[in-house]
C-alpha cells in the first residue's frame, strides 16, 4: 500500500486535500470518489508536482494548439458526447473521464479545448462554466443541458439524451442535404454545357453563317444565342465579374433583416419545399423543446433556448409571443394554437401532454413522427425534382441547338435552288 496526496471536490463544491491509502492511482480514484468526493489532483507522496515554469509552458501549449488543427465538425461533438456520456455511466469520475477524452482526440484544436475544459473542472469549476468558456463550440443548449444535469445529479443521463438528440438532428441534417446534391450537380452540368457551346461552338457556326449567308439577316432565335455569345466571349471578365458578385450580393442580402425575412417567408411557402421546410423545423423545435424540459430545464429557458436554434424568423417570432405568454400565466398550448406555424395536431398533443404531465415526452412523439414525414417529404422532392432537372436541361440546350440549326435549313434551302 502506497499514500496518495490528493485534491477533491466534495458535495458542496468546496476543495478538500488529504491523504488515501491506495495500491495504484486508479484504487485512490476509486476510494475518493466512493466517499462522495471527486478527485481533481492524486499525486504519491513524496512525488515532486510539476513546476511552474513546466506548468506554463503545457498552457501555452494548448492555447497555442486551440489555434490550429481541423475545423470541430458537429459529428465530432456528437461523438465526444456520446463517449463521455457512456464512460460516466461506466462510473468514471468526471474528471477522469475528459482526460480519457483527450487523449484519444486525434483533432488538435479540440484536444486544447477539452483541455482547457478540464483544466476549470480542476480548478473547482463546474463543467458546464467550462463549457460555456466556447460558445462557438458548445452553443446554449449544451451548455444548459449539462447544468441542469449537474444540479439534478444526473449528468450522465443528460448526456446520453443529448447525444441522442444531436444524432437525430445530425442524421435529419444530411438526408436534406443529400436531397440538394442532385439538383446542384445537375445545375452545374447545365452550366458548364451552356458556357462550352457558347464561348467554343457559337462562334464557329456563326462563321459559317456569315461565309454562307452573305450577310443576310438570321432568325431571332439565332441573333440572341450569337449576340449573348458574342458578350461572354468578349466580356468574360466582365461576365464572372457580375456572376461572382451576384452571388456575394445575394449572400449579403440574406444576412440582412430584410433579406432572411423574405428568404424565410418563401422557403415555408414555396409549395413542395415549404411543406419540408416546416416539418424540418418542428421536427427541430419540439425535439428540442423536448430534451430540454426532460433534463430539468425551466419551461421559460427552454423556450428562450429552442427559439435560438429555429433559424427561421417567422418560427422565432411566434415562440417569443408563447413566451410572453407563458410567462404571463397562460398554458403553452394556448398560444401555440394562436401561432399559424404550428399544425392543429401538434398544438393538440402538447394539450393532451399539459394535462397529462408528460408534456416531454409528448413533444418527443411529436418530433419523431416529424422525422418520418421529413424522410417521406426529402423522397417525394427528390422524385420530382429529377425529371424537372432533366427537362431544364433539355429545353436549354435545345433552345440553342434549335437557333443554331435554323440557318443551317436555309443554307440548304439557297444550295438546292
Amino acid at each position: 500500500m502506497a499514500k496518495f496526496k490528493y485534491t477533491a471536490i466534495d458535495a458542496n463544491g468546496k476543495q478538500k486535500t488529504g491523504t488515501v491509502d491506495a495500491a495504484s492511482q486508479d484504487e485512490a480514484s476509486s476510494k475518493l470518489s466512493a466517499s462522495g468526493l471527486m478527485p481533481t489532483k492524486i499525486v504519491e507522496a513524496g512525488g515532486s508536482a510539476p513546476s511552474k515554469a513546466a506548468s506554463s509552458k503545457g498552457s501555452k501549449k494548448s492555447k497555442k494548439s486551440g489555434g490550429f488543427g481541423k475545423v470541430i465538425k458537429s459529428e465530432d461533438l456528437t461523438t465526444f458526447t456520446r463517449q463521455l456520456a457512456t464512460l460516466l455511466d461506466a462510473g468514471l469520475p468526471l474528471l477522469r473521464a475528459l482526460e480519457v477524452m483527450i487523449r484519444q482526440e486525434k483533432n488538435a484544436r479540440f484536444q486544447a479545448v477539452l483541455e482547457q475544459i478540464a483544466d476549470q473542472v480542476k480548478s473547482g469549476n463546474s463543467f458546464s462554466d467550462g463549457l460555456a468558456q466556447h460558445p462557438k463550440i458548445f452553443d446554449r443548449l449544451f451548455v444548459n443541458m449539462v447544468r441542469a444535469g449537474e444540479a439534478g445529479g444526473v449528468l450522465d443521463v443528460v448526456l446520453a439524451r443529448l447525444a441522442g438528440f444531436m444524432e437525430k438532428a445530425l442524421k435529419t441534417k444530411k438526408k436534406v442535404k443529400a436531397a440538394m446534391v442532385y439538383p446542384i450537380v445537375v445545375v452545374g452540368v447545365a452550366v458548364s454545357i451552356v458556357a462550352l457551346l457558347m464561348v467554343v461552338v457559337v462562334p464557329k457556326f456563326q462563321a459559317i453563317f456569315d461565309d454562307m449567308l452573305e450577310g443576310a439577316a438570321l432568325p431571332g432565335p439565332t441573333q440572341l444565342v450569337v449576340g449573348m455569345s458574342n458578350f461572354m466571349r468578349e466580356n468574360i471578365l466582365l461576365t464572372m465579374g457580375i456572376l461572382i458578385a451576384g452571388f456575394f450580393g445575394l449572400k449579403f442580402f440574406l444576412r440582412t433583416p430584410v433579406g432572411s425575412k423574405m428568404f424565410n417567408w418563401l422557403s415555408i411557402n414555396t409549395p413542395k419545399v415549404g411543406d419540408l421546410v416546416r416539418k424540418v423545423n418542428i421536427a427541430r423545435i419540439t425535439r428540442t423543446f423536448g430534451t430540454l424540459l426532460s433534463s430539468g430545464v425551466p419551461i421559460l429557458q427552454s423556450i428562450t433556448i429552442t427559439k435560438d436554434i429555429t433559424g427561421n424568423k417567422f418560427y422565432e417570432d411566434a415562440l417569443t409571443r408563447m413566451h410572453d405568454c407563458v410567462r404571463d400565466g397562460e398554458s403553452l398550448a394556448a398560444p401555440m394554437a394562436r401561432e399559424s406555424v404550428f399544425p392543429n395536431m401538434v398544438t393538440s398533443m402538447v394539450d393532451v401532454g399539459e394535462e397529462t404531465g408528460e408534456l416531454a415526452e409528448m413533444l418527443n412523439r411529436v418530433a419523431d413522427n416529424y422525422d418520418e414525414d421529413v424522410d417521406n417529404a426529402v423522397a417525394g422532392i427528390t422524385s420530382i425534382i429529377e425529371p424537372v432537372m432533366i427537362v431544364f436541361l433539355a429545353v436549354v440546350v435545345g433552345f440553342i441547338v434549335i437557333a443554331l440549326f435554323l440557318p443551317i435549313v436555309e443554307i440548304i434551302k439557297q444550295l438546292t435552288g
